[in-house]
Parts: structure tokens; sequence; C-alpha cells
């Protein structure tokens, strides 16, 4: 009976979002429990891989963030390159749309977040904080509203969040590297060279291509630029076809996911999401880092997003998903709110494990709380009206 249970729950759309809210849920309760010295003792402990001297030295906090993450870009990675070859992506036509919501999505909240901390050098950093959307835990709630949503809104939702995580990968590279040895990141070409080789020779066993990625992944690590591009780089060069007509992406792909999904997330969830409640006042409650990401999140996507798309559809630049409302819409705006995962990462790639960082859990819990209760909100009032004019129009 349980196993049975189990086997239900996983298969469900909406338990990958839970299980992050489990975590996230559990982190808080530790943190602010007789446990929160060991949490925090556990997350701050050393771990080193090294020889003869050289090698690694991080503690347990970073090899989750540098590593266990790293395999969660390396899986957007693969789901990037399948939607561009043969999935949502491939049509022009069909990403303007969404494509635009998510740069309006994202442009909006760092605006929002970057007039409240302007002039403040150390706070600046976590500009891009609100701007990124959790793929699982939005569509975790959307899946929570099952069929009296139009499968039209999934598609919009499941596409500016893919495109949003494209741009969060490029702002990761591009504003988020630390000092630069150019010595180690010439030393990640070589193995990039060498996949590239085996994909050109079309070589489609993946085991090399995973060995090859983790030598990357190191020397990437090790150059300042941040590790988790390793696996994005990686994933392009997996074969999308072998000789036998089978695709290595989508194996490995479907392999992975449920280990991302219902390990590696929360894993990073459990150790990032630590809220320490003890001493907040309204000073803390209010200060500048919490409210830019909170306001960044429920009202810079709601208004990036919402907006971009009214202004789209109403120019007849794209055409309004099929089957849905302006309320539908709405509601998915709010849903692309709920930063958590990736917010937390861009957080702790600003400000690292100093004090500010507590006050960015802060922030991503409420705007991503708030824009998830708003968005099934929504959703299900929009689908209740719906219903109703169906129940109401006369029979012919």
């Amino acid at each position: 009976m349980l196993l049975r249970a189990l086997d239900k729950f996983f298969k469900h759309e909406a338990s990958g979002g839970i299980l992050l809210m489990l975590a996230a849920v559990g982190a808080m309760l530790v943190a602010n429990s007789t446990l929160s010295e060991g949490y925090h003792g556990m997350l701050n402990t050393y771990f080193a891989v090294t020889y003869g001297g050289e090698g690694l030295q991080k503690p347990l906090i970073l090899w989750i963030n540098d590593g266990l993450m790293a395999v969660f870009f390396f899986l957007i990675g693969m789901e990037l390159k399948r939607e561009l070859l043969e999935g949502k992506l491939k049509n022009p036509s069909d990403v303007i749309l969404p494509g635009m919501a998510a740069v309006g999505g994202m442009i909006v909240p760092a605006l929002i977040y970057s007039s409240i901390n302007w002039g403040n050098a150390e706070t600046i950093r976590g500009w891009a904080i609100p701007a990124a959307t959790d793929i699982a835990f939005a569509l975790g709630v959307l899946a929570l509203v099952g069929t009296r949503a139009p499968s039209s809104l999934k598609v919009f939702l499941l596409t500016l969040a893919i495109l949003d995580d494209m741009g969060a990968i490029i702002i990761i590279a591009l504003f988020y590297t630390a000092d630069l040895k150019l010595d180690y990141l010439f030393l990640a070409l070589v193995p990039m060279a060498v996949m590239a080789w085996l994909n050109y020779r079309r070589i489609h066993r993946v085991a090399p291509l995973l060995i090859l990625g983790a030598i990357m992944w190191f020397f990437v690590l090790k150059s300042g630029v941040h590790a988790t591009l390793a696996g994005v780089v990686t994933a392009f060069f997996i074969p999308m076809k072998d000789k036998w007509g089978k695709s290595p992406l989508h194996s490995v792909e479907h392999a992975l996911s449920p280990y991302v999904l219902y390990v590696i997330v929360p894993i990073f969830a459990f150790a990032n999401a630590g809220v320490v409640l003890s001493g907040l006042g309204p000073d803390q409650l209010l200060a500048p880092v919490p409210i830019g990401v909170a306001l960044g999140l429920v009202l810079g996507k709601q208004v990036g997003v919402f907006g971009v798309t009214w202004i789209m559809v109403k120019t007849k630049l794209a055409r309004m998903p099929s089957g849905a409302s302006w309320l539908q819409v709405y509601g998915i705006a709010c849903l692309a709110g709920i930063g958590f995962t990736m917010s937390l990462f861009i957080g702790g790639l600003s400000f690292g494990e100093s004090m500010l960082m507590n006050e960015v859990r802060l922030g991503v819990l409420a705007g991503s709380i708030i824009s998830g209760i708003l968005g099934y909100t929504a959703l299900m009032v929009a689908s209740s009206k719906a219903a109703a004019t169906k129940t109401a129009a006369p029979i012919r």
C-alpha cells in the first residue's frame, strides 16, 4: 500500500515542487532549532580531494553548490539542446511570445531590485536574484490546477522558464565570474576540444564525454568561471542520435531527471534555504535586499511577463496561448515569480555565505510563496469562471 502511494506520488507532476517545499521547510525548522549549530557546522565542514598536494578543498555547502548543481545544469543543458533541435524552441514563431515575456520577466525584476539597492556597492551585486524562475516549482503549482487550465498554458510557462534558465546561464557566465585564471581556462579548452572531436567523428558513446566533462568541470572551477557552466557545455556535446537511430541524449536525460528532481535539487534546497529567524526585526525584514528580492519576484515578474505578453498580443506581434484567458495568463506571470532554486543559487554567487545571504533567503522564500499563492488563486478563479460560463451557455 505504501509503495503504491509512493509510486503514485512520484508520478504526479507536482511531486518535485512538493519535495522542494518540504526540503525548504525542513531547512528552516532545523536552522531555528537546537540542531542549528550542527546544521551550519555540517555545511561548513571542509572536504578535500587532493593528489600530491594539489586538488580541491571546499566546505560541504560549496561541494553542493559547485558540484551537485553542475549536474543540475547538465540536465538543463540537455533540455535546452533537445528543445532547440526538436522541441518547443525549434520554430521561431512559437518562441516569440514566451521569449519576449521571459526577457521582460528578467529585466523588470532586476530593475526593481537595483532601484531599491542603488548606491550600495555591496548589495547591488544581487540584482539578478529575482530575475530567475524555478521550473520544477512553477510547473508543480500549475499541475495542482490540473486539466482546468488549457495545455497551452503549460507549454507557455515551460518555454518561458527554459528561456529564463538560458538567460540565467548567460548572466552567471558574464557577471558572476571570480578572479579569472587564464591558465586553467585554457586547460579547460582541452577536454572541450576532445569532446568536439568525438562529436565530429560521430562517436556516440556517452561515458568518454562524461569523463571529459568532469575534467573540464575541475579546470573551469579552478579558473574562476563558475563551474556549473561546464555542465551546460558538456550537455551540448551529448549526441542527439547514434548510428542505430537511438538517442543517447534522451536516454541520459530520462535516466538523470529523477535523481536531479528528487535528490539533487532537494539537497540544494535543504542546504541553502535555512533562514535564521532569531533576532529578525523590522529593520531586517524591511532591509533593501529582502524587499528588493521579494518585490522583484512578486511585482517584477507580474509586470514583466504579463505586461510584455499584453503588448505583444495587442499589437498583433504574437498570438494569445490557445484557449487561455487574460486572468490565466496573469496567473502564469505570477507563477514565474517562484524563483526559489535559481534565485537562491544566484544569491549564493552574489554574497557567498555572508550575513546578507540570510536576507536573500528571506526575500526568496517570501517572494516565491506569495507568487505561488497568487498564481494558483488566479488560475483557479479563472478556471471557475470558465466552467461557469460554459455551464450557463444556452444549448442549441
